[in-house]
């Protein structure tokens, strides 16, 4: 696998050959019958959203567009085709020399997102899209179902801090990913390194309970710790008894110390007398954090707790019983001999696509609540002055556009994320089972 160096100053893998085999097969067949290079139109999509849930968040189109500058193929993946014999010489040629040079637009990242939503839009020809498919979707569909469950969360927080600590859950580059994800969702930090050199998220993090152990006496290790960290520490205070460790946290810390941690046990009856204990030694200003597979429901059942902060981990990597966004990726419309478009649509029994290219746009009322997505097939849905588009171009004859990547698409994505979230309607904020916070409405020409 060859390397290539990213803006960011950290190396990123060749994207090409995160992909299945038959997208070459295909490619190889289409060259054959002379349509690899008919324009066409493909679209990434979710048919329905995991069940109960009310909105996504999408995630991953930063990383995305990345990788598909990237998605080249050098000589080791070329070596390996001709060895392998998956493609023949006509395919080998076409692909020593392929880059991406079409269009993409889609849903800003952080964008809420609902049935059929037309999340991402890809404008090429079909040789060029179709390499994409399997890539495009690995991405979006891990990153979306992180970030969808991490909305979830920051909701049951109620403006509480949640930090992403999922890393040791999964696989170390989804680690990164999920952490990227999490933020942009609204957690305030990652306990990953690897996720804040590449996309200059903060990260945070102490001690775990070995660090305890590792000392003669709990005393000896919370001085050793406040010795080299400060008096603002968080200390992990559940490795022996509860009580004797907050005791002993104040003792050697005083007033400043920073908060802390609660991993185990009943954590809202924990909590409430962890707070009067630190209260009655002059702690006021001392921090709970509390960890221990958190998810959605337990945050939220955390609320009447004096809790300042929450670390989540294996519930959040693993999209917190939706791993995946299920999005799919379909040609929508395509060329034909004259060159003329026309829509194409997969019509197999409760995997029904709709032909034609999208256009969206968010219908907002006189209080900028949404009330509905309005998608327009093959045209622009109306705009009554109050509604928002929701399409923005993120490639252009090949080329990023400035502002989706790295850590400024972070921070912009995050952002959007925030104002996405402000203008869907309460329901969203519900943990109870229900359908779509808002329809998908088609517009037909």
């Amino acid at each position: 696998m060859t390397f290539v160096s990213t803006s960011a100053g950290w190396e990123q893998p060749r994207t090409s050959f995160y992909t299945d085999h038959y997208e070459l097969t295909m490619l190889q067949a289409s060259l054959h019958s002379g349509a690899a290079h008919r324009k066409s139109v493909f679209e990434a999509f979710a048919r329905r959203l995991p069940d109960g849930r009310r909105y996504g968040i999408v995630a991953g189109t930063g990383r995305l567009l990345e990788g598909i500058a990237n998605f080249r193929f050098g000589k080791a993946e070329l070596d390996f085709l001709a060895r392998t014999k998956v493609v023949n010489d006509q395919t080998l040629e076409y692909l020593a020399d392929y880059r991406f040079s079409g269009d993409i637009w889609g849903y800003a990242e952080g964008e809420a997102y609902f049935p059929n939503s037309p999340i991402l839009i890809v404008e090429a020809t079909f040789a060029e899209a179709c390499m994409l498919e399997t890539y495009l979707l690995s991405v979006l569909n891990h990153d979306s179902a992180i970030a969808s469950a991490a909305s979830r969360m920051v909701s049951a927080a109620h403006g509480r801090p949640c930090i992403e600590m999922g890393s040791r859950r999964t696989h170390e580059e989804a680690a990164a990913s999920a952490a990227r994800a999490a933020v942009i969702a609204g957690f305030s930090s990652t306990s990953n390194l690897e996720a804040g050199i590449r996309y200059g998220i903060r990260t945070v993090g102490t001690a775990a309970h070995s660090f305890t152990l590792l000392h003669d006496s709990e005393k000896d290790a919370f001085e050793a710790q406040i010795a080299a960290l400060g008096d603002g520490t968080s200390l992990l205070v559940d490795t022996y008894d509860v009580e004797t460790a907050v005791r002993t946290a104040v003792d050697l810390a005083g007033p400043r110390l920073g908060a802390v941690r609660l991993d185990s046990g009943d954590l809202v009856d924990q909590a409430q007398w962890v707070r009067r204990l630190l209260d009655d030694l002059g702690n006021e200003n001392t921090k709970i954090v509390v960890t221990s597979d958190l998810d959605e429901y337990a945050i939220a059942a955390l609320q009447s707790a004096p809790v300042d902060s929450y670390g989540v981990g294996t519930s959040l990597v693993t999209g917190s019983g939706a791993p995946t966004a299920s999005m799919v990726y379909k040609l929508v419309s395509r060329t034909d001999d004259d060159g003329n478009f026309v829509s194409v649509a997969k019509a197999a029994k409760n995997k029904a696509s709709v032909g034609g290219r999208k256009y969206a746009l968010r219908k907002l009322n006189e209080q900028g609540i949404a009330t509905a997505e309005i998608v327009g097939v093959g045209h622009r849905p109306e705009d009554d002055g109050n509604d928002r588009p929701l399409l923005h171009q993120f490639m252009k004859n090949g080329e990023l556009m400035p502002g989706w990547t790295g850590a400024e698409g972070v921070l912009k994505a995050r952002q959007r994320h925030a104002d996405s979230m402000a203008e869907l309607p309460p329901v969203v904020n519900r943990l109870q089972r229900g359908e779509a916070a808002i329809p998908t409405i088609y517009e037909e020409n």
